[in-house]
């Protein structure tokens, strides 16, 4: 899992509040994460500061069995709290990874 964003500083300059604007008009929302299901197991755990109980999570599968598992398994968000949530998932040995959005 990796994400990267730039929060405003406790002091913000007008030039700090104007690029974090433009970003955001630009589409660039500071949402997006990775992660790869764990294989051998049924959930995995993701860590993210962004999430709370009631973030929505959406996948974007990023490799061919990851669309798999999203698309035609029993893929599904079972559990999600400040700055965590749990995607239980098949018990699978493949490689099967998402690009994952936050919102809220």
């Amino acid at each position: 899992m990796s994400f990267s964003f730039r929060k405003l500083p406790i002091i913000a300059t007008p030039r700090d509040v104007a690029e974090i604007v433009n970003n955001c008009v630009d589409g660039k929302l500071n949402v997006i994460g990775d992660v790869t299901l764990t294989n051998s197991a049924t959930t995995t755990v993701v860590t993210d500061i962004r999430v709370s109980a009631q973030s929505y999570i959406n996948f974007q599968p990023t490799t061919a069995d990851g669309a798999v598992e999203l698309y035609g398994g029993s893929m599904y968000v079972s559990s999600q709290s400040k700055q965590t949530f749990t995607i239980t998932h098949s018990n699978n040995t493949t490689t099967r990874s998402f690009r994952y959005a936050v919102i809220g």
